[in-house]
């Protein structure tokens, strides 16, 4: 099974998850997996905070929160935007 181009980094009952959730689909954006931070000490650690992330897993480039349809179709393209890795 191929690795996933792009990942989303959430929680569960994330109001702000929630809200990505939306952009993604507003955007069209294709098929992508979810990651649950909760209960894992690492990504706590490192996402714990910052949730929901975009992640470009080809790229390794992270979308923090908050972001439209037009910065996350910048950033799939390629683009930088700015504020974020």
């Amino acid at each position: 099974m191929p690795s996933p181009e792009f990942l989303l980094f959430q929680r569960d009952d994330c109001h702000l998850c929630d809200l990505a959730l939306e952009v993604l689909a507003d955007a069209g954006v294709p098929d992508f997996d979810s990651v649950f931070v909760d209960g894992d000490a690492q990504l706590e650690k490192q996402y714990g905070t910052r949730v929901p992330v975009w992640r470009d897993c080809v790229g390794g480039r992270e979308l923090d929160w908050p972001f439209g349809v037009e910065e996350l179709r910048a950033f799939m393209g390629g683009e930088p935007v700015a504020g974020n890795r």
